[in-house]
């Protein structure tokens, strides 16, 4: 504003003999770094490479800077903030879930590409969920409920065929509540009679969905699982 202002006062005289002069190109001043001068400086930047880093390990690449900014200085200052508790949170799992799904892209279309493919094999059926099984062997008697324990042996693989678990190397089969596994288990079994093997073809969203499972199974991971049912426990 005093620039402007000054320059309303120069005489005409003024403005021409500028005009006349050869333009030099303006150099934009340079914004400086902030400087660390302190502990709390430092703690401060460290705070925000240590966010940013998690934040980029989970897939978010970006983010609206004024109004983060924005957000840490309304919650200190005791502001009412813009969004209300529920809205924050449902906001940052769109944002999580937006960049896991961008991120584990390739995994997810592999799946997708298997699950099509798969289903046009003989022998193979897939269920209303989704979810594909094909028996190589028959077994007889009852079917186990969701709500039943049943004792079987199991091997699971990646789409790669690497091998993530089998109680058939430990030679100890696993009993287990078909309520308390992942949603293709409870359905696939229930499917079952004792004596029988199926194999599971099991899309990500009826296996271990969009977090995994440890280092062996990655996000968004369709899973094959050959399970033989030995006998149905009980409730």
């Amino acid at each position: 504003m005093k620039t402007a202002f000054i320059a309303l006062l120069l005489p005409l005289t003024t403005f021409t003999a500028m005009a006349q002069t050869k333009k030099h190109p303006v150099k934009k001043a340079l914004v400086k770094a902030p400087a660390i001068k302190n502990g709390l400086d430092s703690a401060s930047y460290a705070f925000g490479t240590s966010m940013a880093t998690n934040l980029k390990n989970n897939g978010v690449t970006a983010l609206n800077y004024e109004l983060f900014i924005q957000g840490l200085k309304d919650t200190f200052t005791g502001k009412t903030p813009l969004l209300s508790g529920d809205k924050t949170q449902t906001a940052i799992n769109n944002l999580f879930a937006g960049a896991s799904k961008k991120k584990y892209a390739g995994i997810i279309a592999e799946g997708k590409t298997f699950l099509e493919n798969n289903k046009k094999t003989a022998g193979v059926k897939t269920t209303a969920s989704g979810l594909q099984y094909i028996v190589l062997k028959e077994g007889s008697g009852a079917h186990p409920a969701a709500t039943d324990t049943v004792t079987a042996h199991y091997k699971g693989t990646l789409l790669s065929g690497k091998q993530f678990d089998s109680s058939y190397d430990r030679n100890e089969p696993l009993a287990l509540p078909l309520n308390r596994v992942i949603p293709g288990w409870t359905e696939g079994i229930q499917l079952m009679q004792p004596g029988s093997k199926y194999k599971f073809f099991i899309p990500y969203n009826l296996a271990y969905g969009e977090r995994g499972a440890g280092q062996d199974i990655p996000p968004y991971s369709t899973l094959i699982f050959e399970v033989e049912l030995l006998k149905i426990n009980g409730k």
